[in-house]
């Protein structure tokens, strides 16, 4: 094994997916530090457990990151503070749609915003990673998918509070399609 090698597990077998799991949660766990480090004096004031918010996010981030490799690490008590977080996010943009819903918005804003729809829809990539995973035949506890599709969510609502309090109009998306 060279002395270079970033991270043991790169060379696993291709179809081993535990490798490509641990590397999706590691960034979205530097893009979840990265959003730390936009908040700004508005963001702050606006909620001032934000920081401290996002960065228990970023922990448990990396809690889930050695799952499918070791064991889930993560609780249902952690999942329900993230639920929470998520539903006070959703009542503080009350009238805008929910995750999840059949309404569409452009990912755009303030900056804040914007790489909240990015951490959002990398958050998507890992659900379906877990999935593709479970349709490997291996097991995959239930909390990691509620997890992960949490996670699009609270990311959603966060994107959607961020351009409320920045003053940013949504701009709802129609598709042609659908």
């Amino acid at each position: 094994m060279s002395k270079y090698l970033a991270y043991p597990f790169l060379t696993d077998d291709a179809a081993d997916l535990k490798c490509d799991f641990e590397i999706l949660t590691d960034e979205i766990s530097s893009m979840i530090g990265l959003l730390g480090s936009l908040l700004n004096a508005r963001d702050r004031a606006a909620d001032p457990c934000l920081a401290r918010d996002l960065s228990t996010i970023n922990e448990l981030m990396y809690h889930i990151n050695p799952s499918l490799r070791t064991r889930v690490a993560v609780t249902n008590e952690e999942l329900q503070w993230l639920y929470g977080k998520t539903e006070s996010l959703q009542k503080a943009v009350e009238g805008l749609p929910k995750a999840g819903s059949s309404a569409f918005f452009l990912p755009r804003g303030c900056t804040q915003a914007a790489m909240s729809h990015v951490i959002r829809v990398k958050c998507k990539s890992l659900v379906r990673l877990l999935s593709r995973y479970e349709q490997q035949g291996n097991n995959v506890d239930k909390i990691l998918f509620d997890f992960a599709n949490l996670y699009s969510g609270y990311f959603f609502s966060l994107a959607l509070w961020f351009n409320k309090i920045h003053d940013e109009k949504e701009h709802s998306f129609k598709s042609r399609v659908y």
